[in-house]
C-alpha cells in the first residue's frame, strides 16, 4: 500500500508552527518508558502486564503520566501487591528502573531504561524543520528533566525555545499542554499550527483547539504490522487517532512533515 499523500495544499493552511511530542515521536521507549512501566508492575507481582496490556491503555487515553499507569496496572493484576500501595512508592520504584540505581546497578552497569531510548527522526530532518518553520516547540508528558536530558544528548536542545513538560500544567488529552505552548510561542492555536503526536490523546487535545493533528506510527508498531504484511498505520493505535481526528498518519521518523513546511524564500 502506497503511503498517504500529504494533504497539506488541500483545505489546511501552511503550517506557521510546530508542536511534537517526545516519547514515541522523537524518542524510541519500547525499551525505556515502556520496559519501566512493566519492570515496576512486576516488581509488585504484577507479572500479567505485558507491553501488549500498556499498550491497550494508551489506546483508551488518559494514561499519559506513566506513574499512574503503573499504579493502576499493579491494580488491574490479581497478583498484585496493591494493598496500601502509594503513588509515591510506585514513582520511586519506576524512576530507579528508568533512571538506573548505583545502588544495584539496575538493569545491569548502574544503567537504567532511559539509556536505550534512541532518537527515531534523522537529526538532520530536525534541522531543516527548524529552517521552515523557527516556531518549534516540545509538548510533552515528560518531567521536565527528562526532556532536557533527551534534548541535550540528541543535540536538539538548541531547536527549541519552548518545553511544555508535566510540571507545568494538567496533561493531554486536557488542551492545556498545546495552549500552553502556543501562548509561549506568542501564536493562537490555530490550524496552521501542526501538533505531531502517537496516541488518541495527543490528537484529542490538538483538535480540541483546532490544531492540526497529525499521528504518527511508533517504530515497534509500524515494523509489527510490516511483519504481519499489514499498511504501516493498521495498528490499534493509529486505527484510534484516525477516530479522535487526525488529519493523517506519518511512518516513523516523520520524513513527509517537510510536506507541511514549504521553503522560506531564497
Amino acid at each position: 500500500m502506497s503511503p498517504q499523500a500529504p494533504t497539506a495544499a488541500s483545505s489546511w493552511p501552511a503550517g506557521t508552527a510546530l508542536l511534537l511530542d517526545m516519547d514515541g515521536v522523537l524518542a524510541e521507549v519500547s525499551q525505556s518508558y515502556r520496559a519501566a512501566i512493566i519492570s515496576t508492575c512486576k516488581e509488585y507481582g504484577a507479572t500479567s502486564i505485558t507491553l501488549d496490556t500498556v499498550a491497550e491503555w494508551k489506546v483508551r487515553g488518559g494514561c499519559n503520566n506513566d506513574w499512574v499507569l503503573s499504579l493502576d496496572l499493579i491494580k488491574l493484576d490479581p497478583n498484585g501487591r496493591s494493598e496500601g500501595l502509594t503513588l509515591d512508592q510506585v514513582t520511586e520504584t519506576f524512576e530507579r528502573f528508568y533512571q538506573g540505581d548505583p545502588a544495584t546497578g539496575t538493569p545491569g552497569m548502574n544503567a537504567g531504561h532511559v539509556d536505550l531510548e534512541t532518537l527515531i527522526p534523522r537529526h538532520e530532518l530536525m534541522v531543516e524543520l527548524k529552517r521552515r518553520c523557527p516556531q518549534m516547540a516540545i509538548v510533552t508528558g515528560r518531567p521536565r528533566s527528562d526532556c532536557d536530558k533527551f534534548l541535550k544528548l540528541h543535540k536538539l536542545d538548541h531547536l527549541f525555545d519552548v518545553c511544555v513538560c508535566m510540571e507545568d500544567g494538567p496533561p493531554k488529552p486536557d488542551p492545556f499542554p498545546v495552549k500552553r505552548a502556543c501562548e509561549l510561542l506568542a501564536m493562537d492555536p490555530g490550524p496552521s499550527v501542526v501538533f505531531v503526536g502517537d496516541t488518541p490523546d495527543d490528537i484529542r487535545a490538538s483538535v480540541s483547539v483546532n490544531c492540526r493533528g497529525i499521528g504518527v506510527a511508533t517504530p515497534e508498531n509500524a515494523k509489527q504490522s510490516q511483519t504481519d504484511g499489514k499498511p504501516f498505520d493498521s495498528d490499534a493505535l493509529c486505527t484510534a487517532m484516525k477516530s479522535c481526528g487526525a488529519d493523517q498518519i506519518l511512518e516513523p521518523g516523520f520524513e513527509r512533515l517537510l510536506d507541511f513546511f514549504p521553503p522560506p524564500p531564497n
